[in-house]
This record gives structure tokens, sequence and C-alpha cells, in this order.
């Protein structure tokens, strides 16, 4: 484990092979000085904003490890998913590997807890409990003021192809936030988002009193074809105007991932609302 350091010392070098990681150390206080899969990290995340200093190390599944080598890191962070190369990156330097997504289980607690240990590591004790109050506090206040939205379920998905969709249930980090949000999930199962997409779309015609929030853009290749879709737009939510569309999110990410849902489903849900009156 790292010692705590004086504040005037510089911070400590960390790799993040993890996205979900790589946005705890950043929530921190602490810029890694390199990361996987930087230009798809910046498109799917957005957030947070990373320098130009930080380095790509290439694929999350393949790191380059000849070059995490030569920068000599402090510490390697990732999760399980990546337990394949923790012989090789102990090698380079100490690693953290905390769990995030656990299947069936709801990653956000996991993913504030994550923020506690690994300040304790990165001797950053304060900032974790100053950015864990931050977000108590956003909940709070968003809670309340989502309140008289409960009383439609929310579909939350993300467009595959034009006649399918990823659902996310209460198991993921967005369905996660929005039962901590008081707002009803109208998915009832567990996630559906693997690469390809599984859920053939009128599947979401089962709660027709539902809204649909469509989170991250989608595909230039269904735009159209969603438009024209006979089975979206025979869709109550569809038909009814109840579509709402958020920018792009991580959906395996960290606490930073979660305030921006947060964020953005609030003020879509807010503009909606005056839209309409």
């Amino acid at each position: 484990m790292i010692a705590s350091r004086a504040a005037a010392q510089p911070a400590p070098r960390v790799a993040a092979i993890d996205w979900a990681m790589l946005e705890t150390a950043v929530t921190l206080g602490v810029m890694p000085i390199a990361a996987t899969e930087l230009i798809q990290f910046r498109k799917d995340a957005v957030e947070p904003a990373l320098g130009e200093s930080v380095v790509d190390l290439g694929l999350r599944g393949t790191p380059n490890f000849e070059l995490l080598q030569l920068l000599k890191p402090d510490l390697i962070l990732l999760s399980p998913f990546y337990t394949r190369h923790q012989a090789a990156l102990k090698r380079i330097a100490p690693i953290v590997s905390l769990p995030f997504y656990i299947k069936g289980e709801p990653p956000f607690e996991k993913a504030t807890s994550a923020v506690t240990v690994l300040g304790e590591h990165l001797g950053r004790n304060k900032e974790a409990a100053a950015a864990l109050a931050s977000i108590d506090y956003s909940l709070t206040e968003c809670r309340s003021k989502l309140e008289r939205f409960a009383i439609r379920p929310t579909y939350l998905v993300n467009v595959g192809d034009a006649r399918h969709v990823r659902v996310f249930g209460t198991d993921s980090m967005f369905g996660d936030v929005l039962s901590r949000l008081g707002l009803p999930n109208a998915w009832k199962e567990r996630s559906r988002y693997t690469f390809a997409a599984p859920v053939p779309i009128e599947q979401l015609a089962d709660t027709e009193d539902a809204r649909i929030v469509i989170i991250s853009e989608i595909p230039v290749e269904a735009r159209s074809a969603l438009r024209n879709s006979m089975v979206w737009n025979s869709l109550e939510p569809v038909k009814q105007g109840r579509v709402l569309m958020l920018e792009n999110i991580s959906p395996y990410g960290g606490v930073i991932a979660a305030m921006r849902f947060v964020r953005l489903l609030s003020a879509a849900l807010v503009a909606d609302a005056e839209a309409a009156q």
C-alpha cells in the first residue's frame, strides 16, 4: 500500500487499465499517467476530461506491457475483469483490483466503496470523504427534485440496431441509480447489455405507460431505420412522445459515470416537463 503523502509532494504515478478505476482515481484528484483506449473513452464516457499528457496503453483486453514498463508507474489500477493480466502487471508495479460489476448485483455501492478503498491506497482519505459527501448531497437533492416523475416507470435502453436494444435493470449502474432517485424501472429482469443488443424492441411494449430513455447516441446506420420502424412507432411511449435522449455515458463506469447519468437524466426530465406546459 502506498503511504500517505504530504500535500506538497507529487501525486502517485498511476496507470489505469480499467475505466471505472480510472474514474475513481480522477475523483480523488489523481490524473493517471496512462490509461487504455483513450479515444474510445473520450467518445463513450466523455467524463472525466483527461489531459493530453495521459498515455494511451492500447486495448483494455491487451494493454501494451512494454510501454507500461517504460512509464514506471507507482501503482496499476484494474478490476477482476482483467485477472488474466495480474501476474504480468505485478511484475511492473503493485496493483489494486476492485470489483464494480458482478452479475446480478447493483454496482453503485461498489463504486462508492472503491472511492474509499483507493483513497486509502493513494493517501487521499480526505478527498474520498469529500467526494462521497458531494455525491450523497447531489443524489438527495435530485431525488427530491424528481419526485414528481416517479408516477411513471422508465425504460433505460441503448439502441443496438433498428430492431434491438440493450436494456438496463437494477443490476446496472443506470438502473441502480434510477432506483436511488426514487424512480421505478419498467424493466423487471436483469440487465440485458452485451456487445450484441439482445432485446427485441417489441418487448418495450409490455409497459404502455412507461417513458423510454435512450442512453448514448444511436448508431448512424440505425437512425433512419428506427425512425421508419413500424414496431418502434407502434410503441405507446413513442406515439405519446415519451422518449428522452441522453448524451453518451459509459455503462461500465464508476461514480463519475453514475453522476453524469443523474445530471443528464434530471435535466432531460425537467426540460421535457417544461416543454409540455
